[in-house]
């Protein structure tokens, strides 16, 4: 037997805003919200424990410092990269320099918290 990821848990200062802005990234829907403010959007056909994990925002006063020890790397799966990094772009993504060379074959983004995360260039099969 072996573990799969079931969901990622995300501490955010505005769930709402990084629900809606990973929601449109991976066309994700919002599946739960807990009393505590927290907010999971996951797969709209499989919800949680699908083949894709679900995502919790969950609520802190606490600032982040630093670089994250953990990012999300994203492909798209219908278009070329330079066509998703457009897309993402307009979402509200914004490029971050974490010291490329510019040589790389993908690009490092920040989501409107300024967590970063990667566009692969590989497209992949939609699920």
């Amino acid at each position: 037997m072996a573990c799969r990821i079931s969901e990622l848990v995300i501490d955010a200062a505005d769930p709402d805003r990084l629900a809606a802005f990973w929601s449109d990234v991976l066309g994700y829907v919002e599946l739960e919200r807990e009393a505590d403010g927290s907010i999971e959007i996951g797969p709209p056909d499989a919800g949680f424990g699908g083949p894709q994990p679900t995502l919790v925002f969950s609520p802190t006063d606490t600032p982040r410092t630093g670089r994250l020890r953990l990012h999300i790397d994203v492909n798209a799966t219908d278009r070329d990269q330079d066509a998703e990094l457009e897309r993402l772009l307009a979402l509200g993504a914004r490029p971050v320099d974490i010291g490329q060379t510019g040589t790389e074959s993908w690009h490092v983004l920040a989501d409107p918290e300024g967590n970063e995360f990667c566009l692969l260039r590989a497209r992949l099969k939609p699920l």
